[in-house]
């Protein structure tokens, strides 16, 4: 595991924010809230692969949502109650970087809204 040094070297300020201070980018301004393009969307601190595009949708959020990440070991829920909510926050399994929060509003086949920081995300285009 990188230590707060190491993620700086490696992170922009912005992309450090999100990812390991458990921020969040302002709705419709991210990189990735409204693309289309095919690809696996990976952790941008460690390059796990967490969702693919075919489970992406327009949630209207202006972030971008995923109904499921790949595959249910790559993601880290764990209670969050700031800013005077109660949510389930969004993890990267492998190296701890907040991504986002889930949410019981989406469509099928799961019912889930994955809502996730741009700059928590690498999209890989196929």
């Amino acid at each position: 595991m990188k230590d707060d040094e190491q993620w700086r070297d490696k992170l922009t300020p912005e992309e450090y924010h999100v990812c390991r201070d458990k921020g969040t980018e302002r709705a419709f301004t991210g990189e990735y809230w409204n693309t289309k393009d095919a690809g696996s969307y990976k952790c941008r601190c460690c390059g796990e692969v967490l969702f693919d595009s075919d489970t992406k949708y327009d949630s209207g959020s202006g972030w971008p949502s995923f109904y499921q990440p790949v595959d249910g070991d790559v993601i880290e829920e764990d209670r969050d109650t700031s800013h005077g909510m109660v949510r389930t926050e969004v993890m990267c399994k492998a190296c701890g970087a907040h991504l986002g929060h889930v949410f019981e509003d989406g469509p099928a086949p799961t019912g889930l809204r994955y809502c996730i920081n741009s700059l928590s995300l690498k999209l890989d285009k196929r």
